[in-house]
């Protein structure tokens, strides 16, 4: 496979078909998994499904009902929808328990606040009027909306979206509001844990380039389950570090960025957007661009380009060409490259390992004079030193 290097003039990187060729992107997603990992992978990206959650509907769950009728026993001044999704089976639930006329009376004397164009949609879908949308798409913004005005006596729907919103909705009772929590559905850790295990695993070790999260709940998911497995401060310092956690907006990045890991978001909350924004960032600070016995070296992720042709690495060779790029034109000795290699080798093993691992870096890479063997020294990439691309 060639690709088109990132000097190239032609194209835009974040569009290009192989704009993520060579890198590896976990994604965590339930809803709407395959549509996002399709664009991933249309980029050229090599994708690992490790769902997180799982969304569980409240049709039938008595504190939905509950919170349905007790929305119904007088006029509502404001609802705030959070949710397309949730909105809808609310109103689906509403019309399998004969509600549906009622809720949708109090709906239409409402005020509809919601959180963003998802929820607004769902609502017009409904036939009802939207009364308000924030910018920025966060319940923080509707909750200073509602703040701003006189909320004495207002009775206030409040849609949940999977997990409680304890600080939004006790503000708004210290502000004399009576509020009603609507629990439309709630999410719950995905059946089969074993997918998201082998990803946290993978960001530990560096299998994965970057995780994608397009919720807080699949956020808080994953750290819970490494820090089942003794793992969570692994994995936080490996978003710390070389693994770029990407963010479908502020509410999920929330999680991350509150153990101080800086996450990577799209300025519009879109799965296309977060898809694009991945193929913006990744190769413009996961590259490594080296000229090596006269060849284009372009080290992506799990793989390398040499002269715009892509060649896939397994994990010990392209442990050991990081290694050998990181200090381009210098000697390496075999001692340090042993501390690189996957699965840590025996001591006995070790410099059979680190000689096993260069040839076959030297096989993949295809043309010869790239890695250079220094006698009783070690090994190094024949670049002059600081050469590059």
């Amino acid at each position: 496979m060639s690709i088109a290097l990132l000097d190239d003039p032609g194209g835009s990187p974040e569009t290009a078909p192989d704009a993520l060729a060579g890198f590896t992107i976990g994604v965590t997603a339930t809803r709407r998994r395959e549509e996002f990992c399709a664009l991933l992978e249309r980029r050229g990206a090599r994708v690992v499904r490790a769902p997180a959650i799982r969304l569980v509907p409240l049709a039938e769950d008595a504190d939905l009902l509950a919170a349905t009728r007790a929305a119904l026993t007088g006029p509502l001044d404001d609802v705030v929808v959070t949710t397309g999704v949730g909105f809808r089976g609310w109103m689906a639930a509403a019309e399998g328990w004969g509600l549906s006329g009622d809720l949708s009376a109090h709906l239409t004397a409402a005020r509809l606040l919601t959180r963003g164009p998802k929820a607004r949609g769902a609502v017009r879908a409904a036939g009802l009027n939207d009364h308000w949308t924030p910018a920025t798409e966060s319940c923080e913004e509707v909750k200073q909306y509602l703040l701003a005005q006189d909320l004495r006596g207002r009775r206030i729907a409040v849609q949940l979206h999977g997990e409680p919103l304890t600080g939004f909705v006790a503000a708004l009772r210290e502000a004399g509001a009576e509020v009603i929590e609507v629990p439309v559905y709630r999410w719950l850790p995905y059946r089969d844990t074993s997918p998201l295990r082998r990803l946290i695993s993978q960001a530990i070790s560096g299998g994965v380039d970057a995780v994608a999260f397009t919720s807080a709940p699949a956020v808080l998911a994953m750290l819970a389950a490494a820090r089942a497995d003794g793992l969570e401060d692994a994995l936080v310092a490996a978003f710390a570090g070389p693994v770029v956690a990407a963010c479908v907006g502020p509410v999920t990045a929330a999680p991350l960025q509150a153990r101080g890991v800086p996450a990577v978001q799209p300025e519009r909350a879109r799965l296309g957007a977060l898809a694009r924004t991945l193929a913006r960032h990744l190769p413009e600070h996961s590259v490594t661009r080296l000229l090596a016995g006269g060849h284009g070296l372009e080290i992506r992720g799990h793989a390398v380009a040499v002269d715009g042709e892509l060649k896939p690495l397994p994990p010990a060779p392209m442990a050991v060409l990081k290694r050998l790029a990181d200090k381009p034109g210098h000697v390496v000795a075999r001692s340090e490259l042993r501390t690189v290699l996957p699965g840590g080798p025996s001591r006995d093993s070790a410099e059979h390992a680190v000689e096993m691992a260069i040839t076959r870096l030297r096989r993949a890479l295809g043309p010869s004079g790239i890695v250079e063997t220094v006698v009783k020294r070690g090994y190094r990439l024949a670049c002059d030193r600081g050469e590059a691309m």
